[in-house]
């Protein structure tokens, strides 16, 4: 049977997974040998061949096989095994061109045909198609289901992004000859996720499961499922389970901490991102979600220490910097803050948000002039400002003196607070009695 690999990337449906990516699935398409047909009637050089062959001598069989096509240009075991070799010496065109000529002198043989239909799709040929559509009418030297069956998988694969219905209906066939293999019900599931047909998806890796419990690229597979349709109670369950039996998967544990996230357990999540992030210390986004969740948390300490190490691995990344300033900040360790917005809006100019971040930490310093600056900055992006910064606004202004600029921005702020902020409503009023005396 063709062995397929999986290489399963987490896929999140989740609104804080930082990274969405879909499963993607790999063909080895490995190329397989058949029995010797009536090798007595073959020259001698045939079953020289064969026996270097199988002791793994590529070279040595290879001038044994070129002297029979040389004499018999219509042998199409040799070129057969030319074919074979040729791929083993990792000489991929020439391997084809045997294999081309095996087929053109006996075009009934299941071997030939597999095999330069699996060279050809591995190099992204469509005539491919051709050749394992012939493999699939063909019967096997050996274990003839299983051959069959491999045939019409490499053929689905080849075709599920062109025709995915038709792949559909020969992963269906693949199933039917080999009812006790996985693979089909594997491969059908990842179709039809990306598809967006997730019933049928959940229905195959189920199939999986149940033909092969330990199967963890469909417990994988079902775990998205359940994540895409926000049914993060029959996610947690198998995420639990993976994390347990590969404790040394980074991507489990960030995918565990996602979900734990979302359903409010905190400490929880906290605990496997930081394994995550313990086992992949390279893998930067991992370490962003981290330093978020702690932000998340309230452990401000942690956040920063995170943070820190985000920027020292790319100082020139503005969403860190910003992420330490807001540590920093609710910490108040205001100075430090203030410098670290400064640097993000030096890398990333239309960050809206980091102008106001900066306007409270200069606020806190006592830099008024900067809280003028940051806000008339952020209305040059966004002109509807929150409300509580038109009074931050109105009193950097008022500590300048600037009591006209500072009376407007009362005056807006009494109009759009409408008693949401009792405390600086109050102030606003007592300090526009002071500067405006002449309004009673």
């Amino acid at each position: 049977m063709v062995n397929v690999r999986h290489n399963f990337v987490f896929c999140c449906a989740i609104s804080i997974a930082a990274a969405v990516t879909a499963i993607a699935a790999a063909q080895t398409h490995t190329t397989v040998r058949h029995y010797k047909e009536r090798i007595d009637e073959q020259p001698p050089e045939i079953a020289q061949a064969e026996a270097e062959i199988q002791k793994n001598e590529f070279a040595a069989a290879e001038p044994l096989l070129k002297k029979v096509v040389d004499k018999d240009p219509n042998n199409y075991q040799a070129w057969f095994d030319l074919g074979f070799i040729l791929n083993r010496l990792n000489r991929p065109d020439e391997s084809v061109a045997a294999y081309r000529k095996s087929v053109a002198a006996n075009p009934d043989v299941f071997e030939s045909n597999l095999n330069l239909g699996l060279m050809l799709a591995r190099a992204n040929n469509p005539e491919g198609e051709e050749f394992l559509k012939a493999a699939t009418k063909l019967k096997p030297t050996d274990h003839p289901e299983e051959g069959r069956a491999r045939a019409w998988l490499a053929l689905a694969h080849m075709v599920e992004n062109k025709t995915p219905g038709e792949a559909l209906q020969d992963y269906k066939k693949a199933a039917e000859l080999t009812p006790k293999d996985a693979e089909p019900h594997l491969s059908a599931g990842l179709l039809h996720e990306r598809q967006k047909e997730f019933a049928d998806a959940e229905a195959e890796y189920k199939q999986a499961l149940a033909l092969d419990p330990n199967s963890k690229e469909a417990s994988i597979g079902l775990t998205n499922i359940y994540m895409k349709s926000n049914r993060l109670p029959d996610a947690e369950p198998l995420l639990r389970r993976m994390a347990t039996e590969r404790p040394d998967a980074a991507g489990i544990h960030l995918q565990l901490g996602r979900l734990l996230e979302s359903e409010g357990k905190k400490d929880e999540a906290i605990l496997e991102l930081q394994s995550a992030a313990r086992l992949a210390p390279q893998d930067l986004d991992s370490q962003r979600e981290l330093a978020s969740l702690y932000a998340g948390a309230g452990k401000h300490d942690l956040a920063e220490g995170s943070y820190r190490a985000l920027v020292q691995a790319q100082p020139n990344d503005a969403e860190a910097h910003r992420g330490l300033g807001r540590a920093l900040l609710l910490q108040k360790k205001f100075p430090e803050a203030q410098q670290e917005f400064l640097v993000a809006l030096r890398l990333k100019r239309d960050s809206a948000d980091v102008y106001v971040d900066l306007a409270f930490a200069a606020n806190e310093n006592k830099n008024y002039e900067l809280v003028v600056r940051a806000l008339n900055g952020r209305t040059s992006l966004n002109p509807d400002l929150p409300p509580v910064c038109f009074f931050l606004r109105a009193s950097a202004y008022d500590h300048l003196r600037d009591y006209k600029h500072a009376a407007l921005d009362y005056h807006h702020f009494l109009d759009v607070g409408k008693g949401k902020f009792p405390d600086q409503e109050w102030q606003a009023e007592h300090r526009l009695i002071a500067i405006e005396p002449k309004r009673h």
